[in-house]
């Protein structure tokens, strides 16, 4: 379960690197910086650098590309991918090697370290190309300001991510691989709202790809109690989700589910490529400088 919240909250973007690299903000960052777009990070050698754009391009739902290191091994300039959005407004004085609260480093396709603080160490200043990819906590103000809070936020926990057996399409190295997803819990009333609102975040995952029990299933899932990643699911008044519960109600609690940026982190496992690959814990986050109107006004 994720640390109780009794830090000091980031509100901007900037607040919330620096609070990062410094270790003062050491929790999921669902919920802080409210209208500032979160990023899922993968850090490649640079020679799968072509393949894995490659890879954004023809899966944009769960790997829709932000932004890309300027060149190998830079790791505080970004080449901007939003149309609109300049490279200067990524993130300014981002260090990437730091500005998450916490990392996942692959050797291999294999898992060697996972929820350290910092990829200094591991950070190679030749090669390493850092890529940055559109995260659904991003959607999450509009949500609330909708009244539909996402039960996680309301109860300070992490996202529930799932593998499923929906395939990716291939790109060079990584082949093989299925899409993540991450999941809210919400009435069946609540669906349509959920679709209407989040559809217009196109470089945040956008709409969800499936919900309702028999969405769980075309998914490949047979229960949303144990996800992959994050934390158990819990329903809006913070109940632990029984099927058999909420479909005995008239308008029980259903699982929506968003095509999720841990994709990227489950091509790299699959495709097993050599080298010392990183991105971030799942559930921690980059915080971006680019704002949802930033997005939004060239989506809508």
């Amino acid at each position: 379960m994720a640390p109780a919240r009794t830090l000091d909250i980031p509100v901007t973007g900037i607040e919330a690197r620096l609070q990062s690299r410094t270790n003062a903000w050491d929790a999921p960052t669902c919920g802080i910086a409210l209208g500032y777009l979160q990023a899922n990070l993968i850090v490649l050698p640079s020679r799968y650098a072509k393949d894995f754009a490659i890879l954004c391009a023809r899966n944009p739902v769960p790997c829709p590309l932000l932004a890309w290191s300027e060149k190998p091994g830079d790791f505080s300039s970004f080449v901007s991918h939003v149309p609109g959005v300049p490279n200067s407004k990524i993130a300014c004085g981002i260090d990437i090697r730091t500005d998450a609260p916490r990392y996942n480093v692959y050797i291999g396709g294999k898992p060697t370290e996972q929820g350290i603080t910092s990829i200094e160490e591991q950070w190679d200043d030749a090669d390493h190309v850092a890529f940055l990819i559109g995260c659904s906590y991003s959607f999450e103000n509009a949500l609330t300001l909708a009244g539909l809070t996402p039960p996680h936020v309301l109860h300070g926990r992490n996202v529930p991510m799932y593998r499923t057996n929906i395939p990716l399409s291939p790109a060079g190295v990584f082949t093989a691989s299925t899409y993540v997803v991450s999941m809210r819990m919400y009435k069946v009333s609540e669906v349509q709202t959920v679709r209407d609102v989040t559809r217009p975040y196109i470089t945040t995952h956008g709409e969800p790809i499936a919900w309702g029990w028999d969405g769980m299933k075309a998914l490949g899932l047979d229960s949303v109690c144990k996800p992959d990643w994050g934390d158990a699911p819990v329903t809006a008044d913070g109940s632990e989700v029984v099927r058999w519960i909420e479909e005995a109600k008239a308008d029980g609690s259903v699982p929506v589910f968003w095509g999720c940026g841990v994709t990227p982190q489950e091509a790299v496992m699959r495709a097993e490529i050599p080298g010392v690959v990183m991105g971030h814990a799942p559930g921690y986050m980059v915080v971006l400088d680019v704002k949802e109107e930033d997005v939004l006004s060239k989506h809508a």
